[in-house]
């Protein structure tokens, strides 16, 4: 995989924080991208956290360090399609994860992440 880009999802970034294996793993991807949805995600963590100045200080680090992607229409139409898909297999997802793959799939990007039910989603791929 070295050179190649990644998409991450928030679970594997907040592992990444307590595995430094995870963290040399991500120096082997020439571009890493965040969906905005992950962001807020990770906000939202550091704003619960018993430390929010300091997690939001570590976040901001972490995040300079990555592209940011925004939902946009198209995002959209792909989440539309990964929904109705999951729907008709009867295998739910959360919201924000059908989001995050719509990012994953509109960017033709690989998710890299630790959450298993993102393999219920078709035309995904996973790191």
């Amino acid at each position: 995989m070295t050179g190649s880009s990644c998409l991450l999802d928030t679970s594997i970034i907040i592992h990444s924080f307590k595995d430094t294996s995870i963290k040399k793993r991500f120096d082997s991807f020439a571009e890493i991208f965040v969906p905005s949805i992950v962001a807020g995600e990770l906000y939202f963590g550091v704003y619960r956290s018993a430390n929010p100045i300091k997690r939001l200080a570590e976040m901001q680090a972490f995040l300079v360090n990555c592209t940011l992607l925004t939902v946009d229409a198209e995002t959209g139409n792909c989440y539309g399609k990964i929904k109705t898909d999951l729907y008709a297999k009867g295998k739910p997802i959360p919201e924000n994860d059908i989001w995050i793959a719509a990012v994953s799939i509109q960017h033709d990007l690989p998710l890299f992440t630790a959450d298993k039910h993102f393999k219920e989603v078709q035309g995904i791929a996973l790191v």
